[in-house]
């Protein structure tokens, strides 16, 4: 006991150890979870209005991420441009990088936007039902319409980001999301003088959110002092080469940030054929797994702007401190997050019911639930070591290598397995969630051998 204490306080200290970590993604870690507090009351909201608008909000909602998770994986790889940058000491790049991230995210907004006339065939092609199908539609529009906005926001959150500046993004982010929760629930309910929209009005709620804060980080940015140190006025024109090098890195990062969505939605419209419950079930262990999942996005972000400050300085080792690092922390989090889940599943899940529903109509979807989160306990744990090591790479720069592994494994291992098991086997949503759970514990395998190999330690963006 006395060693472990000592190799805690030691390591606390280190130049490398929890408290550099800590300090650089815990307002990264508030800043997400400020955006899971926003998608989870948003869930609780839906649920209250009505069980079809909570059955119709996670396939909406995740089929609108997943056409934005490319060009949104492009965009944010800025983080890892810009921590290079950072560590080299060549920050008059900078300005001329932000400029081509927000080049980049109009092309993709126009695009996403034509994306949201052509929402109903896709929805059609789900098998829901319909009157599910016509809220999906909705919802889906709405978000994909204001999909530019969250690029250009998320573009120029990297220029504080990606330099270790996070407790600016942790306050405009919280901003967005106490002008986003009580808009979400007027605009559900038709309260203090809004219509009662329902799902739309959930949809609406969160482009209000992203717009505000894009207003606010486009303040904060373009300034003189900025403009001094980091071009952000003199370098607004396009950059063929910095163009051409932030796809070439990014495009990679882009792919395996859809491929990741695309399988989540490709599941999620794979289990709605076995009927409502457990389409709702899925929806309510999925929001769930959001107040573990999406913190630990944050501190992945911070693994890779450390990572890449480390490999700006040419000191590889380092970056290899962090990882050990943050491997220790998130592993203790996720284990107490795995012993929520399968202790006290209830109270979540109950957070969920419409207030139109008894507790006996309510219990079906509520036992399936509470079984469907032991498997996400199980797997939040492998989630843990697949977060860290796959920002470690990618943080170096090894982009190709993630972006292959998502897209073959996702492939071979989850989409066709669970396909197959639902529509040609019959086999009922346990085996469906336990396909998905082998998927996920293989993945952060790879990951790890992969970061062992020590290729990424020989890598440079540039």
């Amino acid at each position: 006991m006395f060693k472990l204490v000592a190799y805690i306080i030691n390591r606390w200290h280190a130049p490398n150890g929890y408290k550099r970590v800590l300090s650089i993604s815990i307002p990264l870690v508030a800043s997400m979870g400020s955006t899971t507090l926003m998608l989870f009351t948003d869930r609780v909201f839906l649920g209250r209005y009505s069980v079809d608008a909570l059955a119709a909000a996670t396939p909406a909602s995740v089929t609108a991420f997943m056409f934005m998770a490319f060009f949104l994986g492009v965009v944010t790889y800025v983080n890892t441009f810009i921590s290079q940058y950072t560590g080299s000491g060549n920050t008059e790049r900078i300005g001329a990088l932000l400029w081509q991230a927000i080049y980049f995210s109009c092309i993709a907004g126009i695009f996403l936007a034509l994306i949201g006339f052509v929402g109903k065939p896709l929805f059609v092609l789900g098998g829901h039902p319909s009157h599910i199908q016509k809220l999906e539609v909705s919802y889906f529009t709405v978000l994909i319409l204001g999909s530019g906005l969250t690029l250009v926001r998320d573009g120029l959150a990297c220029f504080y980001s990606g330099r270790g500046i996070t407790k600016t993004v942790m306050i405009v982010n919280m901003i967005g999301a106490a002008i986003n929760i009580p808009l979400d629930y007027a605009m559900i309910n038709g309260v203090w003088g809004f219509p009662e929209w329902g799902i739309t009005g959930a949809g609406i709620a969160t482009v209000c959110g992203n717009a505000t804060t894009l207003i606010i980080f486009g303040f904060l940015t373009f300034t003189r002092n900025n403009n001094r140190d980091y071009g952000v006025f003199r370098h607004y024109h396009f950059d063929g080469a910095l163009f051409k090098s932030l796809l070439r890195f990014g495009t990679p990062a882009g792919v395996q940030f859809f491929i990741d969505i695309f399988a989540l939605a490709f599941f999620i419209f794979i289990v709605g054929q076995l009927g409502t419950v457990a389409l709702a079930a899925t929806n309510i262990a999925l929001a769930i797994n959001m107040l573990a999942f999406l913190p630990m996005l944050g501190f992945s972000i911070a693994i890779s702007i450390l990572v890449g400050q480390a490999v700006g300085r040419k000191q590889s080792h380092e970056g290899a401190e962090v990882t050990t690092s943050a491997l220790h922390i998130t592993f203790v989090y996720m284990s107490l997050i795995a012993l929520i889940f399968v202790c006290f599943p209830e109270w979540l899940i109950d957070l969920f019911k419409p207030s139109s529903h008894s507790t006996h109509d309510y219990a079906e979807v509520r036992l399936t639930t509470i079984r469907l989160l032991r498997f996400v306990a199980i797997y939040t744990l492998f989630e843990a070591l697949t977060l860290v090591y796959s920002a470690t790479i990618k943080g170096a720069g090894d982009t190709r290598f993630v972006g292959w592994t998502i897209t073959i494994m996702s492939t071979v291992f989850l989409m066709i397995p669970v396909s197959l098991a639902i529509l040609v086997w019959g086999a009922g949503i346990y085996i469906s969630w336990s396909i998905a759970m082998l998927y996920i514990c293989l993945v952060a395998l790879v990951f790890r051998w992969r970061y062992r190999q020590g290729k990424w330690k020989k890598m440079r963006l540039i």
